[in-house]
């Protein structure tokens, strides 16, 4: 997803450190900033006995993605770079960490894996293919493959640790955050949260989402209901506690009722740019 609104230059950079929101999972945050908001582009970290680097951020952030990342985890140590799909902000670092980490192999969906081996050029033997819905273990730790409710990408895959029922989403739940940037949804203005979250879903990440069958969307979101999720990450989110995980949820199941009429935001339209923040 990249943004409609361009950076500001007079704003200080500002820094996220990786945060732990799991025993051993980490989010890798990086900031898109500009004078109205900032917007997460975030990746995630599985340690282990065989560490996982889930998405790799983007490219104009590599310096403090592989400093972040590999102050967690040593390069020769990494067995698996699980990309959630192929848009330049969760692949802008991916042929580098291959290049760090001679021992990993790169997990994509089994339908994309062609495109993905075609346009980065990786060899057939550096890559295992999953399916939706997919269970496996790597160093005992046993993930899912699980798609989320939303997406910009029909190759997406969200990744579930069924160890801490840690679920990190890709594009889905995204949400801007206010200018100064903040660690989970809960430090926001709850308006900021609600009606941000739809704007970025119903203008920019899904604006198919009002054409849905409620019936047969509702039961993408319950799926996710019946995990007991402890908590969400996400690429363009703060983190999503457990505390807020069912709001998160309701917030998801009404995307489709509430467009387009939840698209004017009368308590964050002066911090949200009309353009309706990220795209692809």
């Amino acid at each position: 997803m990249s943004l409609f609104a361009t950076p500001d230059d007079d704003l200080p950079p500002v820094r996220q450190a990786p945060l732990e929101i799991a025993e051993s999972v980490w989010v890798i945050r990086g900031i898109y900033r500009t004078s109205a908001m900032s917007t997460n582009l975030n990746a995630m970290v599985i340690g282990g006995r065989e560490p996982m680097l889930v998405d790799t951020g983007m490219g104009v952030l590599r310096e403090s993605w592989l400093e972040d990342v590999f102050s967690l985890v040593e390069p020769e140590a990494v067995r698996w770079i699980f990309v959630t799909h192929d848009d330049f902000d969760h692949t802008g670092n991916l042929m580098e960490a291959l290049a760090r980490c001679p021992n990993a192999r790169l997990i994509v969906n089994r339908a994309s894996s062609w495109r993905t081996c075609a346009s980065f050029g990786i060899p057939e033997s550096r890559v295992h293919t999953v399916t939706e819905g997919e269970t496996f273990e790597l160093g005992g730790r046993r993930l899912q493959a699980l798609r989320p409710p939303v997406f910009d990408s029909p190759y997406t895959l969200g990744m579930l640790d069924l160890q801490t029922r840690a679920y990190y989403a890709s594009d889905a739940f995204c949400t801007p955050m206010p200018v100064e940037p903040v660690d989970r949804v809960d430090e926001m203005p709850e308006v900021f949260w609600t009606q941000g979250m739809a704007k970025y879903h119903q203008n920019s990440l899904c604006p198919w989402i009002a054409l849905v069958d409620m019936e047969k969307f509702r039961p993408q979101v319950e799926r996710l209901s019946a995990l007991d999720l402890q908590v969400i990450a996400g690429a363009h989110t703060p983190v999503i506690p457990h505390d807020c995980v069912n709001d998160a949820l309701a917030m998801m199941a009404a995307l489709p009722e509430t467009a387009p009429a939840s698209l004017h935001l009368e308590g964050v339209g002066a911090a949200l740019p009309e353009s309706g923040g990220p795209r692809d």
